[in-house]
């Protein structure tokens, strides 16, 4: 008997890895939280991008609502209104470049822009109060008092804490100082100071360090989510892959259970033509299944090769012709498009001539063959056009050569 069942390599094949499933596991996070990228990184930028256009809304609103009509009301009774007047526009010059950098993404200066930048601030600070004059110390003229600490939260953003802790215990010293050179040294101006410099920086410092907070939190919680996702996507895939590779465990196993247990019970005869021809089409069917599992660029070609192979191992002279690239189409089709090819095959002698054309949205296999009288010759059924899954099959003989095609259109 020239068939061998053994060339379909079952004893080295692992179908057990027929079905794999790769998904992508999260990718670590950065060491800077703001370099990261990913989906929990865009979250925690989205939810500082917000706390920004918060901090810059409330220093400028408040620099000019607030600020600049309470320096023009009280014009004539500053010490040096303007000192006042030119130090409220050095802030918001100093602040809008610093709103500018935060409101279009750019990262927050470097230290030594971030240094310039605090210590210019310092210094307007310190001319205001002391061109305040004592009448105006504890005024909304001296705008430098409310309005100063939010300037420092646009222009440290995304700096450490410490930084604003350390602006705003110089603001405090700067007020206290302005105090003492007015004589403002009374018991109710202490008390007073104390209440300003508390009022005048809790809120800042809570948005500063409430934002950084809020951001973290997002992005972890975006990450922890991410992760999940990710872990669920693998299980389904994994769940996927097992029921995959049992229905393909159960295929290979019928295309040469019934053929192998009437062997070895005696009861099918190796001579017999018709069970020579039974064992092709199982070895054949076997190392299409198998082929199916391959990582391949066009698995379609490479199943039909694969049969193909088993044939000429079986002395078969086959001429395999393959024109355009087919588009890639689901393991049922390929099945269907390839079966009835496999069949032909196993019945075929003196030669054969296997041709593939195809094209974006149609794809036709076919085999010419001499037409014989073996134990295959009697014509297989034929499945109508516009079927599932959209496989025509046709067969014709003439006498002296059988032609098999199957075709697939797209929808």
């Amino acid at each position: 008997m020239s068939t061998d069942l053994g060339t379909t390599d079952l004893g080295t094949t692992d179908l057990g890895a027929t079905a794999s499933a790769h998904v992508p596991r999260p990718a670590q996070r950065a060491a800077d939280p703001a370099a990261a990228d990913g989906p929990a990184a865009d979250v925690g930028r989205a939810s500082d991008r917000g706390a920004r256009i918060a901090a810059v809304a409330i220093a400028l609103v408040w620099h000019l609502a607030i600020g600049l009509p309470a320096v023009l009301g009280a014009w004539s009774t500053l010490a040096a209104p303007t000192v006042v007047a030119a130090g409220w526009l050095a802030a918001c010059a100093l602040g809008g470049y610093a709103a500018h950098r935060l409101l279009h993404g750019v990262p927050p200066p470097a230290l030594p822009l971030a240094l310039p930048l605090a210590a210019a601030l310092l210094t307007v600070d310190a001319a205001v109060f002391a061109a305040a004059g004592r009448e105006q110390l504890f005024a909304a003229a001296n705008w430098a008092w409310t309005g100063l600490a939010w300037f420092f939260v646009v222009v440290l953003w995304g700096r450490p804490i410490r930084w604003m802790i350390v602006l705003l215990a110089g603001h405090a010293a700067l007020a206290l100082a302005a105090l003492v050179g007015d004589g403002a040294t009374a018991p109710a101006d202490l008390t007073r100071f104390t209440m300003y410099v508390y009022g005048t920086s809790s809120l800042p410092v809570a948005v500063f360090t409430g934002a950084a907070v809020i951001a973290t939190l997002a992005r972890e919680r975006a990450a922890t989510a991410t992760a999940t996702l990710a872990v669920r996507a693998e299980r389904d895939a994994a769940e996927r892959a097992w029921a995959d590779r049992r229905a393909r465990l159960a295929l290979v196993g019928g295309a040469a259970e019934q053929v192998l247990a009437e062997l070895a019970d005696g009861r099918a005869d190796p001579g017999d033509p018709f069970v020579q021809r039974r064992c092709v089409l199982a070895a054949t069917r076997l190392r299409r299944l198998i082929a199916e599992s391959d990582d391949v660029p066009d698995p379609l070609l490479h199943e039909l090769r694969a049969a193909a192979d088993l044939a000429e191992r079986n002395g078969l002279p086959i001429e395999l012709i393959a024109i355009g690239t087919p588009p890639p189409l689901p393991v049922e089709v390929r099945r269907r498009l390839a079966d009835p090819l496999a069949a032909a095959l196993a019945d075929a002698t003196g030669w054969a001539r296997l041709t593939v054309v195809a094209g974006p949205d149609e794809v036709a296999v076919s085999l010419v063959t001499p037409d014989g009288q073996g134990p295959g010759a009697a014509d297989p059924p034929t499945a109508r056009a516009g079927d599932d899954n959209q496989v025509e099959h046709v067969h014709e003989r003439d006498g002296e050569i059988r032609w098999t095609q199957t075709r697939w259109r797209r929808p």
